[in-house]
């Protein structure tokens, strides 16, 4: 095996969605995305129809560059991941951008079916 390096302004694929993109980057078998959520953006409401689960059922471990994301998991436990923060989010969870200011994190778990039709 070599070394790999890439770029995620030229990504091995980008996924499109409602107030959303992902911007993906495959190394052997490790899937790494970029999201950019746009103010409005809410999970329910812009991935659950190409998805058609009640929630979010993705692992999220990652970096978050900038903005704010509230989360809700399905038990009713709620936080706030903003820039700066790492964070892991279990399965089972709707989650939206808080103000004005767009989402951008790279995910290193979540990402290989996020969005996918």
């Amino acid at each position: 095996m070599s070394m790999e390096i890439k770029s995620l302004t030229s990504p091995d694929e980008t996924r499109t969605f409602d107030k959303g993109k992902l911007e993906i980057a495959k190394h052997g078998g490790v899937t790494i995305g970029r999201a950019t959520f746009q103010p409005g953006w809410k999970w329910s409401e812009c991935v659950k129809p190409i998805v058609g689960t009640d929630s979010c059922q993705a692992s999220h471990t990652g970096y978050q560059v900038s903005g704010r994301l509230h989360v809700k998991m399905n038990d009713g436990t709620e936080q706030e991941v903003s820039g700066g923060n790492t964070y892991h989010i279990p399965p089972g969870h709707d989650a939206w951008v808080v103000g004005d200011e767009p989402v951008v994190f790279v995910d290193f778990t979540g990402m290989t079916d996020y969005a996918k039709k």
